[in-house]
């Protein structure tokens, strides 16, 4: 279930999906069913010049579920490999078009992994700053932030809206995409969009001819109450970058799913022509991770997922405003589906926040342990995002955890 033991028999509810990627529990029979089946056929082989049935398999399935126009699967690792494909496709795309666009455009406080690539597009200096004379030039536009913005959910957005189109006016011919999670930044707080920044982005970037990259790595597989976030506000970006809940939670796989736009520009010419995308990974379409990420998917449909998930996610929002939202150290209680962020501040009535050194969010959230409910923060902000399986009896203890940690934290001044 949604429970984890440790060495000393004690158990734990799984409040952050063991890094947002569990879905449906821990050892499930059928995904467990999936992998030992697959375990006695074969367990790898290469994608270089072979391919295997899962990953066929899979391939099909995800053009199926993706938003209409994302029709070529590439495979890698996890999600930082998949933002690294999904940057070498683009730039490679542009090239390929008889263009050099070597900048790409990413948003304040992102976050797409730790490898170069995906370090270069990332904007949380505290994660980046060390690696920064390694790294590529990029743009970087506005975030929309409601909470820490003086004004509405609606100027909040038009004014970030406004900063990226001053950008792709005078650096559009040199930006190969935009890049960005869609509705909400994960790592970097717990962000929620306002609604109509991300169509705005996507109009954005098809009125200056740049590509959008949309990172669903966290998002995606149900956690915003959607498929993929992106569907909420019927965005179909140029490239997809998809893992955490691709296999559940249960072995490493990614993918960078296309449009035919980006793929046909490889298509063609001799074998010097320099068409081919020159990227891959030991372990891509791993057949054990592929089978595991099939019956994940069958999962999802036998159990009406996510349309089903909209009652337990009304309910998560309605226990935490009902038991953390008069806490007077709680400024922000905010998310989408089960991906939820609570800030914590100094001061209620001013926003005035804690700083990243005072660890307010490590000392909460290891209280939060103690108390039998294991859960990572980002910084002052406490982190909800259990599995999709999670009840509402859970719910209820994982509520309840949280409270009582808050308080005996910054209340009572405990721990």
């Amino acid at each position: 279930g949604c429970w984890l033991y440790d060495t000393c028999g004690r158990k734990f509810l799984d409040a952050v999906a063991s890094i947002w990627c569990n879905v449906h529990g821990h050892n499930v029979a059928k995904l467990n069913t999936a992998l030992v089946e697959q375990l006695e056929k074969v367990a790898h082989s290469t994608l270089l010049g072979l391919s295997n049935i899962p990953a066929i398999t899979l391939a099909k399935l995800l053009v199926d579920i993706t938003p209409p126009g994302l029709n070529h699967v590439f495979y890698s690792d996890n999600g930082s490999t998949a933002v690294e494909s999904a940057i070498k496709m683009a730039y490679q795309y542009w090239k390929l078009n008889g263009q050099d666009k070597p900048l790409f455009v990413k948003l304040e406080n992102a976050y797409h992994g730790d490898t170069l690539g995906a370090v270069s597009v990332g904007g949380i200096d505290l994660f980046h700053s060390t690696f920064g004379r390694l790294l590529f030039e990029t743009l970087t536009a506005p975030s929309p932030h409601p909470y820490r913005f003086d004004g509405t959910p609606e100027e909040c957005r038009d004014s970030a809206l406004a900063g990226l189109r001053r950008i792709l006016e005078k650096h559009h011919k040199k930006v190969s995409a935009v890049i960005m999670e869609p509705l909400v930044q994960s790592a970097g707080g717990m962000i929620v969009h306002p609604d109509g920044f991300l169509k705005g982005v996507k109009e954005l970037c098809e009125e200056f001819d740049v590509l959008l990259i949309l990172d669903e790595v966290a998002t995606g597989f149900g956690k915003t109450g959607k498929m993929f976030a992106c569907e909420w506000e019927g965005v179909q970006p140029d490239i997809m970058a998809l893992s955490k809940g691709l296999t559940a939670g249960y072995l490493p796989l990614a993918a960078t799913v296309a449009s035919e736009k980006v793929y046909s520009a490889f298509l063609g010419g001799d074998y010097g022509s320099g068409k081919t995308f020159f990227h891959g990974h030991t372990y891509t379409g791993n057949p054990l991770a592929c089978a595991v990420a099939i019956a994940n998917i069958e999962l999802f449909r036998e159990k009406g997922y996510p349309e089903s998930l909209t009652e337990k996610i009304s309910y998560l929002h309605l226990r935490l405003k009902e038991e953390l939202a008069e806490l007077s150290h709680v400024g922000d209680i905010r998310g989408r589906g089960f991906m939820v962020g609570i800030e914590l501040v100094k001061d209620k009535k001013t926003k005035e926040p804690f700083s990243w050194k005072e660890d307010i969010g490590r000392r909460v959230s290891r209280k939060i342990v103690e108390k039998g409910v294991f859960t990572r923060p980002l910084g002052p902000v406490l982190v909800v995002m259990p599995p999709l399986a999670i009840s509402k009896e859970e719910i209820d203890i994982l509520v309840r955890a949280y409270r009582d940690a808050i308080y005996e934290v910054l209340e009572v001044g405990v721990g």
